[in-house]
């Protein structure tokens, strides 16, 4: 867990779109950290009393990060995230899936490979053959269905995509904080 908090504080993301106008090309990057300050303290001793005074954990979010989160915030269900954190590639699909319901108009196909596939927004590229992946994405959308009944989320008939349609996560009223 440490080591996870560590990643996360020294990760930055980059954002960046390449468009090309009449007259010449344009490059606009941004980038942003999630955390500008983190104090951790742990024990692998369960009997550990709490260490008195300043030393509590702390964990600081950038401005930049903050005011994005807050400025757009996804419906997911709190509780549903809480049961499924035992599960990380489920947690993951449920978080995606709670975002891309969220925003459809309509039912969207989403590829399962490619580059810009299920699988490669998930991080699971590692799957040496489709059908392991499309194996996997069956249990975890099982996962996902025993928090979320009403979830719209199914892969095609062809097995190439997953169709999603317009939902909200909500099922269980646990809203994580600032959603709307």
């Amino acid at each position: 867990m440490i080591g996870a908090f560590q990643r996360i504080f020294g990760a930055t993301i980059f954002f960046g779109t390449d468009t090309h106008r009449s007259m010449s090309a344009v490059f606009h990057e941004a980038r942003f950290h999630f955390m500008s300050e983190a104090r951790i303290w742990y024990s692998r001793d369960p009997g550990q009393q709490n260490l008195p005074g300043d030393c509590q954990n702390l964990v600081v979010l950038t401005e930049e990060f903050y005011q994005e989160v807050t400025e757009h915030p996804i419906p997911t269900d709190l509780e549903a995230a809480k049961a499924l954190s035992s599960s990380p590639a489920a947690l993951d699909l449920f978080m995606w899936l709670s975002y891309r319901c969220f925003v459809a108009r309509r039912e969207e196909r989403v590829s399962l490979f490619g580059e810009f596939g299920l699988a490669n927004q998930l991080g699971c590229v590692n799957y040496s053959r489709p059908r392991r992946f499309r194996e996997r994405l069956e249990q975890w959308l099982g996962l996902v269905r025993v928090m979320w009944p009403e979830c719209p989320a199914r892969i095609s008939h062809d097995g190439r995509c997953l169709l999603v349609n317009r939902a909200n996560a909500l099922s269980l009223g646990g809203c994580v904080d600032g959603c709307a």
